[in-house]
């Protein structure tokens, strides 16, 4: 194995013992990029752990195929639209990883040639190739490819510009999906990044970047597929805790794409305003895809709504202010204005819906009442009859007010409280979708 294979695997798998990594572990790894046949946009994840590459992967594709391809029907797209849009995908991801403009990309690949030659090979100006699996004799004998032997026969190709970059991933469309394409791409995300970068980026370069015992994605992996920052937190900017400096989203990832909803985590202000109305739903243990086309979602705020929110920062119920809490809400108004028109009773609170009245009448949410939307999962058997397919649904944003509809109070709907409080989900199958 080469030193540059041998960091790659320091990072991503840690230094297990003596034992290695485990076989089962790295078999649920070892999947290509494979589209659902139940629903041909949606990508297949067939065990636990790659979700961590495969959601993100998903979401862009889903960016691409929404909103950059026209005269497409999105959930029926041809395999020639499948090849282009995933590799057109995975292209951007890589691109996204590149640090500057001068630098050159990396893809990690598998040997095309009848020899196993162990070497890291940069090849500076490659010609573009046709991966085929008949072409490709580690391809072949995939099967028979353990972890160590699998890792000896990685080689390294460089290319200096965007344009060669996507010439290449197209056509190694046939390595992207064999048993190890999900691997190799995260493998050439990680070269074109910089093994180097990577670990100054990462808060603890001791934890590998997949889980050795659960094998999930760390959130630094994650971050770098999202926004190409291994970063290990989700939070603004960089944070000051207990005297140590913890890094965050920088704000040059505020036009990012995707935004992470974890059910365990505080999401930063950057990734809660994406371009595109694409978000990816985190579990405990699982990656998922929310989105939908109404581009209304992804609206700057109005001066209502962020009223709104600021209010819901002092009452997570976002409808009341208590007493000791109204000057801080209002130190831009006239207290006693305040107390004599919103708090007429001298009761120390006031409603949500009064203080809205008075001070943004005539202002309206941009946001529509209801629209579709769709929640993807890729292992089959979180799918109904095991089939990956998108479960559609209708979502209705409430006022202030009581909503009049009550719906599920399942962990995507939770998800999505963080955002829309008064959110509520009504889906077209019997079942909500699962997060896991």
């Amino acid at each position: 194995m080469s030193d540059t294979n041998k960091e790659v695997v320091d990072l991503v798998w840690g230094r297990p013992g003596g034992g290695g990594v485990p076989a089962s572990l790295f078999r649920r790894w070892s999947q290509g990029f494979v589209f659902s046949e139940a629903e041909r946009s949606a990508l297949e994840q067939f065990e636990g752990g790659p979700c961590a590459v495969i959601a993100p992967v998903q979401a862009f594709l889903l960016k691409n195929i929404l909103f950059n391809t026209e005269g497409s029907n999105w959930k029926d797209i041809s395999e020639e639209e499948q090849r282009t849009v995933l590799c057109s995908t995975l292209s951007e991801i890589l691109e996204s990883a590149c640090l500057s403009k001068t630098q050159a990309f990396h893809l990690a690949t598998l040997p095309r040639a009848k020899t196993t030659d162990s070497s890291d090979i940069t090849d500076s100006h490659p010609e573009p190739e046709s991966s085929q699996p008949t072409d490709t004799p580690t391809a072949l004998a995939a099967e028979e490819l353990g972890f160590e032997r699998f890792h000896s026969v990685i080689q390294k190709r460089t290319l200096r510009t965007d344009a060669e970059l996507r010439e290449v991933v197209l056509s190694l469309y046939d390595t992207w999906k064999n048993k190890f394409g999900v691997l190799l791409f995260l493998y050439s995300v990680i070269l074109t990044k910089g093994i180097e970068n990577i670990k100054n980026e990462i808060e603890d370069t001791s934890e590998p970047l997949i889980d050795p015992v659960y094998g999930h994605g760390s959130q630094s992996l994650i971050n770098l597929l999202v926004t190409g920052h291994a970063v290990s937190n989700v939070w603004d900017g960089d944070r000051e805790c207990s005297g140590m400096s913890r890094h965050g989203i920088g704000m040059e990832i505020g036009a990012q794409l995707l935004f992470l909803f974890f059910l365990l985590l505080k999401v930063g202000a950057f990734l809660k305003s994406p371009k595109f109305p694409i978000w990816i739903l985190g579990s405990e243990t699982h990656l998922s895809v929310f989105f939908t086309k109404e581009m209304a979602l992804v609206a700057p705020e109005s001066p209502s709504e962020q009223a709104r929110r600021v209010f819901q920062t002092f009452d997570p119920e976002g409808k009341i202010i208590k007493k000791g809490r109204i000057s801080s809400i209002v130190y831009v108004c006239d207290v006693n204005l305040m107390k004599s028109k919103l708090d007429p009773e001298g009761l120390g609170i006031i409603l949500l819906g009064q203080f809205l009245q008075e001070f943004f009448p005539d202002q309206d949410s941009v946001i529509p009442d209801s629209f579709p939307v769709y929640h993807y999962n890729g292992l089959k058997q979180s799918n109904h009859n095991e089939k990956v397919s998108y479960v559609e649904g209708t979502a209705l944003v409430m006022g202030f007010e009581d909503p009049m509809v009550r719906t599920d109070d399942t962990p995507v709907k939770r998800c999505l409280q963080t955002k829309w409080p008064y959110i509520e989900l009504l889906w077209t199958t019997e079942r909500s979708p699962s997060l896991n």
